[in-house]
C-alpha cells in the first residue's frame, strides 16, 4: 500500500522580543509546551541587530551572551528538542543591519561573520530576514546564498515583507522587488511572514490576501501576520472577526500558508498573564472550532474556552466573498485604500525589556 500523502499543516508561528518584564523578570515560553492545545510551529526570536562595531553585536540591546539570557537560550532549546523550529529575527525596526551587509564584499564578510557565529553557537534553525530599510536586490541575495552554503539545505530562510510589498514594489519599506526575488531566489525561501498591519495590510476580511494569491503567490508561502495586541501596532483585528476569517482561508485553501503574531509577551486573549493563550486560540481556530469569548487584557472570561457547536458556515463565506470581490476600498494598484504610511507607526524594538 503506498504511503498517505503528507498532509499540510498551517503554521502557527509567535514572535518573541520581550523577553523580561517591567520588574526584570524573565517571560517564559514554556507555557507553548505545557498548555494543551498549543500547536506552535515556529517561534521568531527578535531582534539580532549588526551595529557599527561588527563585534557587538545585539540581542536587542545586549550581547546574545549577556547572562540575562541564560533561561532564555535554556527554555529555547527545550522548544526545539520538543520540534517546534527557533529562527532568529535579523533586523526590524531599527535599521543599519542590512545596510551594512549591502556593501562591498569585505564590508559583507566583516559583519555576516559576527552573525553566522551566533547562529551556529545557539544552533538556529534558521533566520527570518525582517528588511525594514533599504537594500539592492543583489545585496539580499548574496545573504540568502550565503546562508544556504554555510547552513545547508535544512536551514529555514524566512522574509517577513508589508504584504502590501507584496502587491506592489513600491509600497515596500525593504527596497528590493519581492516578486523578482521570488522568481530568483524563491526556491531557498520558505515561506514570508507578511505584515498585514499598520497600515500596510488587513485581515480583518480576507480582500488582501486573496488578492495576494490573484497576483500569483503561492499560498503555502504566505503567513498572515497579525499584531497580537492593540499596544503592538495599528490593524489589530479582533478575535470576533479573526474566528471568521482565519478558518474561511485555511478551508478555501488546503495550503493555507498559517498565522503568525506581533508579539508573544501580551499576546491577547490572555494578555501578560497568559500570553501562550493566543497561539492556543489560534490552533483551535485552525482545527475549525471558534473562539467563545475574548478576554482584554487578561481580564475576563478565561480565553481558551472554545465553542465547538459554532463552526463556519455557508452563510458566513457567502458574506466574507462579497467582502472579497467588492470594488470599495480597493485603490486602481488593488491594495485596500488606505493611507500608505512611509514607516511604520510603532517602535517597539526593545520596548517593555529591562535595561
Amino acid at each position: 500500500m503506498p504511503p498517505l500523502p503528507h498532509q499540510h499543516v498551517p503554521r502557527i508561528i509567535t514572535y518573541y522580543q520581550t523577553h523580561h518584564d517591567d520588574a526584570g523578570k524573565h517571560i517564559s515560553v514554556l507555557p507553548l509546551l505545557q498548555q494543551a492545545g498549543v500547536k506552535l510551529t515556529h517561534l521568531m526570536l527578535a531582534a539580532i541587530h549588526l551595529n557599527e562595531d561588527p563585534a557587538a553585536l545585539t540581542l536587542n540591546d545586549h550581547h546574545p551572551s549577556h547572562p540575562r539570557f541564560t533561561t532564555l537560550w535554556a527554555e529555547l532549546r527545550i522548544l526545539q528538542a520538543a520540534g517546534i523550529k527557533v529562527l532568529g529575527m535579523l533586523g526590524g525596526a531599527a535599521k543599519g543591519s542590512y545596510e551594512r551587509l549591502d556593501g562591498d564584499a569585505a564590508t559583507f564578510e566583516r559583519y555576516y561573520g559576527p552573525l553566522a557565529g551566533v547562529v551556529r553557537e545557539r544552533a538556529l534553525d534558521g533566520l527570518d530576514l525582517d528588511v525594514e530599510e533599504p537594500m539592492s536586490l543583489a545585496g539580499i541575495i548574496r545573504l540568502i546564498d550565503r546562508l544556504r552554503a554555510d547552513f545547508g539545505p535544512s536551514f529555514v530562510i524566512t522574509l517577513a515583507p508589508v504584504a502590501a510589498a507584496l502587491l506592489n514594489a513600491q509600497h515596500n519599506l525593504s527596497g528590493f522587488d519581492y516578486e523578482a526575488l521570488e522568481v530568483m531566489r524563491g526556491h531557498e525561501i520558505a515561506f514570508y511572514n507578511a505584515q498585514f498591519y499598520c497600515g500596510w495590510g488587513d485581515c480583518s476580511n480576507p480582500a488582501m490576501y486573496e488578492m495576494l494569491l490573484l497576483r500569483g503567490w503561492r499560498p503555502d508561502k504566505i503567513v498572515v501576520g497579525l499584531v497580537t495586541n492593540p499596544e503592538n501596532g495599528s490593524g489589530y483585528v479582533p478575535w470576533s472577526a479573526l474566528s471568521t476569517v482565519i478558518p474561511l482561508l485555511a478551508g478555501r485553501h488546503p495550503r493555507f500558508g498559517g498565522v503568525m503574531g506581533w508579539e508573544y509577551f501580551n499576546s491577547l486573549p490572555g494578555g501578560r498573564a497568559k500570553p501562550w493563550e493566543w497561539a492556543q486560540a489560534m490552533t483551535a481556530l485552525l482545527r475549525g472550532q471558534r473562539v467563545a469569548s475574548e478576554s482584554v487584557g487578561g481580564n475576563g472570561p478565561a480565553a481558551g474556552a472554545y465553542d465547538d457547536t459554532k463552526r463556519h458556515t455557508a452563510s458566513d463565506e457567502a458574506t466574507l466573498q462579497r467582502e472579497a470581490d467588492a470594488d470599495d476600498g480597493v485603490n486602481a494598484d488593488g491594495i485596500p485604500a488606505t493611507t500608505v504610511p512611509r514607516e511604520f507607526e510603532y517602535y517597539s524594538d526593545g520596548v517593555g525589556e529591562d535595561e
